[in-house]
């Protein structure tokens, strides 16, 4: 908790969807925005933010555990290399990993994301069993050691533990290989509802995950989505993807996986659908008109080679998206909007796409606005931004980078997202409290900069991983 209200004065910052000037902003007790305000002088007292300000964006989409393997499935296996291939390498960390190499990769991973200003992040979290399939003696034994790596360094956290049943459309139960995922219904409820009371400052919170329509049996997914109905959970699941995923949907329903999920589901304003790479543009109307987000991993989707998103079709008809870093090949969130954004002018052969879709005259803005605003959808938080009501989440960048070195003030975030390589994230604070100063982590309130045990942390479990070599 901050103590009563802190106040803090910036010299620019992104307030109701553009830069304003001298702002001064109000933290309550409770870690939430208690008052916003432009236009003001600095008041005595008031601290004075040393750059820009943005307010932190939500990570929609996380498997922690890939981080182990960013960077380690790029040779080609043969002649024919695609999601299913990659999966398979994915498996060989998902079978050996512990609870606690997962929880020094986590945490990691999450001090990573925090530096590039992302204050938290969905955790999409289907690693229930022991390496041999049996269920731990806790069953909050891995969902316990990604809540313990959020809370080591200070980044929200909401856990999203994962259905999983099913190897396929037409297959009665796992694979062998997918022995770690298995679960039940109420499983994972459970686990959901053991979370809640673990909040730190409002930063942990859970959500519930089905991981695919192919992974999970109608009535299940029924079952999730009616007790979730009405308890303030976000509900997430991946979602065309691949063709391949696709195909196999039209071949057991009779309809494309987003199809099949408007007609059988409650889907409204708790769903998010993740990738839905491979949708239409009637499918993408049908998922707006529900209410319901989707959840974009644009550095994902393009090292797994599962296609561009229309996001022409979807933002012009006022659908709402977040973006997650999901295998995090990439850990900033810059990169990830570029990223979209060039996808979208290579396959339509023009420029500012997601201006034009959304008619504004900034692509930059019309992308990071989006994001803010399905973040709180992802989360089922209060993360939509710096106004009053909203949690304290905020990055200070550095003005004098070079990418916005000499860059006109309404321009900044023009070049931040578009010039690379990206401005350094000076500062960043989670409901009012600073968890990164001058670049380097504070870890709620402590002095010491704990990004070398981190590392080294992070090496042990690595080198205990894959030190004789990687096996697929």
């Amino acid at each position: 908790m901050v103590d009563a209200v802190k106040n803090f004065w910036a010299q620019q910052a992104w307030v109701q969807g553009r830069w304003q000037r001298d702002v001064l902003l109000s933290v309550g007790s409770d870690g939430r925005w208690s008052g916003v305000e432009t236009d003001v002088a600095a008041p005595a007292g008031a601290a004075v933010l040393a750059g820009p300000v943005l307010p932190g964006l939500v990570n929609g989409h996380s498997h922690a555990f890939q981080r182990a393997i960013a960077g380690l499935s790029e040779r080609s296996g043969g002649s024919h290399d695609d999601f299913w291939s990659w999966r398979a390498r994915m498996y060989s960390a998902a079978l050996r990993i512990t609870p606690g190499q997962l929880e020094a990769i986590a945490a990691f991973l999450y001090a990573e994301l925090l530096r590039s200003g992302y204050t938290q992040v969905c955790e999409f979290h289907y690693l229930h069993n022991d390496p041999d399939g049996r269920p731990y003696a806790d069953p909050l034994e891995m969902s316990l050691a990604l809540v313990r790596a959020a809370q080591q360094v200070g980044i929200g956290l909401t856990l999203l533990p994962t259905l999983y049943m099913r190897s396929g459309f037409a297959a009665q139960g796992l694979r062998q290989d997918q022995r770690r995922f298995a679960g039940t219904t109420q499983a994972v409820l459970d686990i959901a509802d053991a979370i809640a009371p673990l909040a730190l400052d409002g930063r942990v919170n859970a959500g519930v995950a089905l991981h695919s329509l192919r992974a999970v049996h109608a009535d299940a997914l029924r079952d999730i989505d009616a007790a979730t109905r009405g308890r303030g959970l976000a509900l997430h699941i991946h979602i065309a993807e691949q063709m391949q995923e696709v195909d196999d949907c039209l071949k057991q329903h009779g309809e494309r996986p987003v199809a099949w999920l408007l007609a059988n589901a409650q889907v409204d304003a708790r769903w998010n659908l993740v990738h839905a790479t491979q949708t239409t543009p009637v499918e993408l109307r049908g998922v707006q008109r529900a209410g319901a987000a989707i959840v974009l991993c644009p550095s994902t989707e393009a090292n797994l080679g599962d296609g561009i998103f229309d996001l022409g079709a979807y933002a012009a008809v006022g659908g709402r998206w977040s973006i997650g870093s999901d295998s995090h090949v990439t850990r900033s969130w810059v990169e990830e909007l570029r990223l979209l954004e060039y996808s979208q002018r290579l396959h339509a052969l023009q420029r500012n796409i997601a201006a034009r879709s959304t008619g504004v005259d900034s692509s930059a803005a019309a992308l990071f606005n989006a994001a803010l605003d399905g973040g709180a959808a992802a989360t089922a938080l209060p993360l939509a931004g710096i106004a009053v009501g909203q949690r304290a989440d905020l990055q200070v960048l550095d003005a004098t980078a070079p990418a916005l070195l000499g860059i006109p003030a309404d321009r900044l975030l023009d070049a931040l997202v578009f010039s690379s390589p990206q401005a350094r994230v000076r500062e960043v604070f989670v409901a009012g409290a600073p968890v990164v100063v001058d670049g380097r982590l504070r870890c709620l309130g402590s002095g010491a900069d704990p990004w070398l045990g981190l590392a080294s942390g992070f090496s042990a479990a690595m080198t205990a991983l894959w030190g004789t070599g990687i096996q697929a």
